[in-house]
């Protein structure tokens, strides 16, 4: 709200409520489309390739992967290509891991804008985890010439891969919005976050599938959110029940909810300090 001082000053304060922080975020609408398009336009500005690197990174990722697990490690690949095997993990793990660094990095990008005016600062993290959406379905299209090199047709279960699109999305954001608000403080977090990212690759079911986890271990194992998420994903596009584990699941799912609302919990709980500290 704004409360005017006195003749020529002008406070402007946020909702002081958690109902007007809400209603805050939806009249500021406009200004999450706006930093959304605008990262959109910067993200390959000036690159020699431009939007290619979202298809070229998972790509060879997949390519190395499907050497060391399929060629190397002579990992079973369930009668599926093993190149489909792996990018169907590979597409929800690169949102994930670009969405998280993405926003655990953007309250420090947008130093400026949070020490000069008011509006619901979640919408920072919340706009750069959006634009990774669109880094996804252009990388999803190596995934189709992947389905047509192979002749491979994707089950019915297909329909279901938005929903687990969204799993990603909300393990992102609660993990971005918690790590973004720490980094504002510690900036060691800066250094973390993509060790983070690389050692989460490894032990989440990229190159190889849950299936190779002993069953003994699947439930400790499904402790990392993102492996509920990667074997959702590979449930859609390749089918099999195998890769469903039902109590895995139900546990990735309850912790993906937890995270998220401890992340904007956090989140809100220091929010109010960013422009002091910052």
């Amino acid at each position: 709200m704004a409360e005017i001082v006195n003749e020529f000053d002008l406070v402007v304060e946020p909702g002081r409520s958690v109902k007007n922080y809400w209603n805050d975020l939806w009249r500021f609408r406009e200004l999450f489309f706006f930093l959304a398009w605008r990262d959109i336009l910067v993200r390959y500005k000036q690159t020699a390739i431009g939007l290619a690197w979202s298809v070229i990174r998972p790509f060879l990722t997949m390519i190395v992967l499907t050497i060391i697990f399929g060629r190397v490690a002579k990992l079973p690949s369930e009668g599926v290509p093993y190149p489909i095997l792996v990018y169907a993990a590979m597409l929800p793990w690169q949102f994930f891991s670009t969405s998280f660094s993405d926003a655990s990095n953007s309250l420090i990008t947008n130093t400026n804008m949070l020490t000069k005016i008011y509006f619901p600062r979640l919408i920072i993290p919340a706009s750069t985890v959006i634009v990774n959406v669109v880094d996804f379905l252009i990388s999803f299209v190596i995934l189709i010439g992947l389905m047509l090199w192979y002749h491979f047709v994707p089950p019915w279960q297909i329909v279901f891969l938005p929903l687990f699109l969204i799993l990603a999305f909300l393990t992102s954001m609660g993990a971005g919005l918690y790590i973004a608000a720490l980094n504002v403080k510690y900036r060691d977090f800066k250094y973390i976050v993509p060790f983070v990212v690389q050692f989460g690759m490894y032990i989440s079911p990229v190159g190889f599938t849950s299936n190779n986890i002993p069953e003994r271990l699947r439930l400790l194992y499904s402790l990392n959110p993102m492996v509920g998420v990667i074997d959702g994903f590979r449930w859609c596009i390749i089918g099999g029940e195998s890769h469903i584990y039902l109590p895995g699941m139900l546990l990735s799912i309850g912790l993906i909810i937890g995270l998220l609302t401890f992340g904007i919990w956090y989140f809100r709980k220091i929010e109010k300090t960013f422009a002091d500290i910052i």
